[in-house]
């Protein structure tokens, strides 16, 4: 038999079946029932009542029932569950990072009219084309006046009011493009703070509980040590 079959046969051999799914599994990947936390254990036997308390789970039918407990939660809060609820719960069962960097995708995803839509409005609302517009209409005002009859646009510059209209009639439309794309980045940014925000109460009330089981199983181990010398101080005194 070769090196290959003899460590294959015993990776076998030290596999063992999950209690819930009956598969063989590697004994590093099993998690005894009892080590589990009460609310948790609760929802497994709420599917499989007749598991025993020393049974050996899968850490993968484990992240599955920590995800199916999550929704439980989430339904007895909300009433319903959505679509942001469930990635939350699947996110808490798999360790997956729910954080994302809005501004950077949303960056990525513009088309070349967005990103015109973006720097003209950017401009037009800066200082410097306050400024430049500013010193263009003086200008032209000044040009205009010293010409006098032989101006272009004599006063009252009918010319320039058809230019201010015209660019007021583009400008318009073009932020209220530059502000919807914003509305949406924002709304974007919302979505991903709650989700963040909603993992994040979940897992202080799961980490509260983990504590809780801790403390618990602690204390039942110090009352039977200390039962124990109890017992073994009383037979020393016989």
């Amino acid at each position: 038999m070769t090196h290959a079959a003899r460590s294959t046969n015993a990776a076998k051999s030290e596999a063992t079946a999950c209690a819930i799914s009956g598969k063989p599994v590697a004994r590093k990947d099993l998690v005894r029932l009892d080590t589990v936390r009460p609310n948790l254990i609760a929802r497994i036997l709420q599917d499989h009542p007749g598991i025993a308390d020393d049974a050996l789970i899968s850490t993968k039918e484990l992240a599955r029932f920590r995800s199916l407990y999550v929704q439980d939660l989430l339904r007895e809060e909300s009433g319903e569950l959505s679509e942001i609820d469930r990635d939350v719960a699947e996110s808490l069962a798999t360790q997956q990072t729910l954080s994302e960097n809005i501004e950077e995708g949303y960056t990525e995803s513009r088309t070349i009219g967005d990103r015109l839509a973006d720097g003209l409005a950017s401009f037009g609302g800066s200082w410097t084309f306050l400024s430049s517009f500013a010193v263009f209409l003086a200008i032209w005002m000044l040009i205009n006046v010293a010409r006098g009859v032989t101006a272009f646009d004599p006063y009252p510059f009918i010319l320039l009011n058809l230019i201010l209209s015209t660019i007021a009639a583009i400008q318009a439309p073009i932020i209220m493009m530059s502000q919807r794309r914003q509305e949406a980045k924002d709304r974007l940014r919302s979505l991903n703070d709650y989700r963040v925000n909603l993992k994040a109460e979940l897992e202080i009330r799961h980490l509260h509980e983990k504590i809780d089981h801790l403390i618990n199983n602690q204390w039942q181990r110090l009352a039977e040590i200390q039962q124990l010398q109890l017992e073994m101080m009383a037979e020393k005194q016989k």
